[in-house]
């Protein structure tokens, strides 16, 4: 895979976000469906401390190093600990480069760690991403938040200050996921429609909300200037992902071949859905999200019957 050659183009998916979010799994159900839409993926895992990898692995990074042999060597904690392994696999690149080279011809998910520092402020995996795109490869950070955020109006906030700032920080095309949509309503009823979350819609009327709650009343001024910076620069927004269905799966897909250029390519037979997905993604995000909304306010409406029957 010669730098900079144009036959070397290779194209996949930079799989990020806190712990327990769903990354992996994520991984091993984005290799199968797009398996079976005819593309050769294949899952590479830069976590030091996943060891228990979640399916079939092209490449590990425990090859390289791992988290447990860090601690022990160095007398490291997790945090120090991984984060030593990232300084040491970006000064190992060619490591990586040759493990690549023989995956040639193949979609990448890469499925990274979940240490949230790795993607707001330390510089390790972003130089690391920035040499991959020296190589030829030409990538989209994924950066998976769990659904259940959406019922805190707290959290959510926090959210969407941490999605900003790894977005600017990441420096890759990005593409937000809320996962695990399937579990949503076991969370708790949201406060508002699903599209106000997805498209990240007028949020003073989360500060009210939070004003609502004694606690978040004191520190309204702080909320207020928080939501003024995330809207200012008016990047963030998520496509809704349940990843046992092929629809949500799909949307997913097509979002992220706009951003890392994958549409635009000759690998694959574009179909006319394909190049219009990729021209006006606000209206698939929009037609995902109403699915979901959809499913969401069944249940809902079923567990409201429920609670009726018994009375």
């Amino acid at each position: 895979m010669a730098e900079g050659s144009p036959g070397s183009l290779a194209f996949g998916q930079v799989v990020i976000g806190p712990p327990g979010s769903g990354k992996s799994t994520y991984c091993q159900a984005m290799r199968e469906f797009l398996g079976r839409l005819g593309r050769r993926a294949a899952v590479v895992n830069l976590d030091p401390a996943n060891e228990a990898l979640a399916g079939p692995c092209a490449l590990d990074i425990g090859q390289l190093v791992t988290l447990g042999d860090v601690m022990d060597s160095l007398g490291l904690g997790p945090n120090g600990g991984l984060l030593y392994c990232m300084e040491y696999l970006a000064a190992n690149a060619d490591w990586l480069r040759a493990g690549l080279r023989r995956l040639r011809g193949h979609y990448l998910l890469l499925d990274c760690p979940g240490q949230v520092e790795l993607y707001t402020h330390h510089p390790a995996l972003r130089d690391l991403f920035a040499q991959l795109a020296k190589w030829g490869f030409r990538l989209a950070a994924v950066h998976l938040v769990d659904s259940h955020y959406c019922t805190d109006p707290g959290k959510f906030i926090s959210v969407l200050c941490t999605s900003l700032s790894t977005m600017l920080h990441v420096e890759l095309p990005h593409v937000n996921v809320l996962s695990k949509m399937d579990l949503i309503e076991q969370y708790g009823k949201l406060a508002f429609n699903l599209d106000y979350y997805t498209e990240v819609l007028d949020l003073s009327y989360l500060v009210d909300h939070l004003a609502s709650d004694p606690f978040f009343r004191n520190f309204r001024r702080l909320n207020e200037k928080l939501v003024e910076v995330i809207e200012d620069y008016s990047l963030v927004s998520f496509v809704p992902l349940n990843v046992q269905d092929k629809q949500s799966m799909r949307q997913v897909v097509q979002a992220v071949d706009k951003a890392n250029g994958y549409s635009f390519g000759d690998q694959e037979q574009r179909s006319l859905e394909a190049l219009m997905s990729a021209a006006v993604g606000a209206d698939f995000h929009f037609s995902s999200t109403l699915a979901v909304q959809e499913k969401y306010v069944q249940s809902q409406d079923k567990a409201v019957e429920e609670e009726v029957m018994d009375l």
